[in-house]
């Protein structure tokens, strides 16, 4: 688990720095800064959505995983989650709530958390994820310096859902072939472009419910492959 501890250590100094960064920074300038993050996460995931190898598998996971996400309201207990985080240190600001829930999406989900901790787990090489760690870092001092503190508590939710695959790597290597990892990957992108208009402000979409849908692409591409072509 060496590469996921040092990922969430990653995020929480970045943050920390993004933080310190935020003081001299106006109103407009961090709303603007915040606008440029949300078209740049916007790309981020239609880049990673056009690696499908099934549009048709994505696009029933993702309602699977919405009939799922709504029926369990994966998204109001992560909202729950931070407004827990925020009291038990004594803050009252919506935007910590937002700031983290949009850090632990984007940090989340994506095929190098999955890959990389599944390496780390299997041969303990966290290549993958210190270049995943340079990555969230970058975003983290972004998002700590428009959305606040928040953002470092996502480290939480990255440590235990990586620090999950890598103990379990053994398990979960076998089952993980390339076009599934493509289908995670295309899914994960269309999640971080909702993730992507939410911080624009254009749309207010429940990403985290649809997030159970990762889980359902492994199944439909298994019965596919009884399916006569």
């Amino acid at each position: 688990m060496t590469g996921t501890i040092i990922n969430a250590s990653a995020i929480v100094g970045a943050g920390l720095l993004g933080l310190v960064l935020r003081r001299g920074i106006p109103a407009a300038m961090t709303r603007t800064m915040q606008d440029g993050l949300g078209i740049l996460i916007l790309v981020i995931g239609l880049q990673y959505g056009f690696k499908a190898e099934s549009l048709a598998i994505v696009g029933l996971s993702l309602a699977l995983g919405a009939v799922i996400g709504e029926w369990r309201q994966w998204e109001a207990k992560l909202e729950k989650l931070g407004e827990t985080l925020q009291h038990m240190i004594g803050g009252s600001n919506d935007q910590f709530v937002k700031g983290f829930v949009t850090a632990t999406m984007v940090f989340c989900v994506g095929a190098m958390a999955i890959v990389g901790s599944l390496e780390d787990g299997l041969t303990h090489n966290p290549r993958i994820l210190i270049i995943k760690s340079m990555l969230d870092g970058i975003f983290s001092i972004i998002f700590a310096a428009s959305m606040g503190v928040g953002v470092l508590f996502s480290a939480i939710p990255v440590f235990l859902y990586q620090g999950a695959i890598s103990l379990g790597a053994s398990f979960l290597q076998p089952l993980i072939n390339d076009p599934m990892l493509n289908n995670i990957t295309a899914l994960g992108g269309i999640l971080i472009a909702g993730i992507g208009l939410n911080t624009l402000g254009i749309t207010r979409i429940r990403v985290a419910n649809l997030l159970p849908g990762i889980f359902f692409i492994p199944l439909l591409m298994y019965i596919a492959g009884f399916l006569p072509l």
